[in-house]
């Protein structure tokens, strides 16, 4: 099943966004066994992300294939010090002193870590991020710090049935992202888009997804 997934997802996710940029597709790999996740990896999979630090402790030794390794879930700043070094994108800096310590074990460690700046597009009180207005002073305030880059931005639009809504708010997001990469010209990255609304961001500028329903079925919270 996930091999077949993982082929059909390929082939329906489009090489480009409208903007005509490649679109790259991240299997969220949250509760998913090592095995499973080397089937997905076998089928075609090159970069996969995940949620929990401990997850990504347990499991890092045993992942085949040498994929991206991206870190999409929300990361507290106690647990920073377990993936400096091992994770090559970080999607969900969603405050200032997750950016910090990511800058300080990065700089004490001679590297630099890519991270996305998340916003927080439907102003939900449950999710984390920055909201719209205050992007530009985020990413000047990060990208001023050592030992960091900011790629782009990541958001998570609302569980909602309003389809206009949400096209509104993905829209709002790509022309945050136009306005910014203006200014910050390494963006590449604008991450939005999960199993059930990849279609519509892709259609209005995401250019990376993170899908994992799609790929492995629904969670088992046995594992």
């Amino acid at each position: 099943m996930i091999e077949e997934n993982v082929k059909n997802l390929l082939a329906e996710i489009p090489a480009t966004n409208p903007q005509g940029e490649k679109v790259t597709l991240v299997a969220a790999i949250k509760m998913q066994t090592p095995e499973d996740i080397n089937r997905a990896i076998c089928a075609g999979i090159s970069a996969i992300g995940d949620n929990h630090v401990q997850e990504f402790k347990d499991k890092y030794d045993l992942i085949r294939g040498n994929p991206e390794r991206h870190f999409i879930g929300h990361l507290q700043t106690n647990k920073v010090k377990y993936l400096i070094g091992k994770v090559d994108l970080y999607h969900s800096v969603d405050r200032y002193n997750l950016a910090e310590e990511i800058s300080k074990r990065s700089a004490a460690a001679g590297i630099v870590s890519a991270v996305l700046v998340q916003i927080n597009i439907g102003n939900e009180e449950t999710k984390g991020g920055f909201e719209l207005d205050e992007a530009e002073e985020a990413c000047k305030n990060i990208s001023a710090m050592p030992g960091i880059e900011i790629k782009g931005l990541m958001a998570m639009l609302p569980f909602i049935d309003d389809h206009a809504e949400l096209r509104r708010l993905a829209t709002l997001m790509r022309d945050k992202y136009d306005g910014l990469k203006a200014i910050f010209p390494q963006f590449e990255h604008l991450s939005m888009g999960m199993s059930g609304d990849w279609k519509l961001c892709i259609e209005c500028g995401s250019n990376m997804v993170r899908i994992g329903t799609a790929i492995f079925g629904p969670r088992n919270y046995n594992h």
